[in-house]
């Protein structure tokens, strides 16, 4: 799925559809969010989060790394690996504690862990585009293939 995304109000639409997607299933699931600096991942994710129904801040963790939320009964990680030296660095912040199964687990700059990383059920590339931004929505999995259909439902608000 592609996308055109001129300003924020249309990320933060995005972030939102993307919610309402991951809200209709409860299983976990893994989103990786690429692209250059500025581009909008970390607006994408903090829309997702409002969306899902989180009400205080939403920060980027480029310093701590990674971010828990308990959005009610879900747990969500979201991870800023842009200040990473080293793959392995991902052990002693507990990677392994995630559980993609039950989790929800938003990570920027995905790259970055490789190899240490669960594998995404849906690859969200952000690029600068003239004025505005574009999104590239790819399922990974059954379960992205399943969100991004869920997504694109008719009638959504916001397309």
């Amino acid at each position: 799925m592609n996308l055109r995304l001129v300003g924020p109000a249309e990320t933060e639409a995005l972030g939102h559809r993307l919610a309402r997607a991951l809200a209709l299933d409860t299983a976990g699931a893994v989103v990786h969010l690429r692209g250059e600096l500025g581009a909008g991942k970390t607006a994408l994710v903090r829309a997702t989060l409002q969306g899902l129904g989180h009400e205080g801040a939403v920060v980027s963790p480029s310093y701590t790394l990674i971010e828990p939320y308990a959005i009610g009964t879900r747990q969500v990680f979201h991870l800023d690996l842009y200040r990473l030296g080293d793959p392995e660095e991902l052990e002693f912040l507990g990677i392994r504690e995630l559980n993609p199964a039950t989790d929800l687990v938003l990570v920027e700059w995905p790259e970055r862990g490789a190899g240490f990383l669960p594998s995404p059920d849906l690859l969200i590339t952000l690029d600068y585009d003239g004025d505005g931004r574009c999104a590239v929505l790819e399922p990974e999995s059954p379960a992205g293939q399943a969100m991004l259909a869920r997504l694109d439902a008719p009638g959504e608000p916001g397309r």
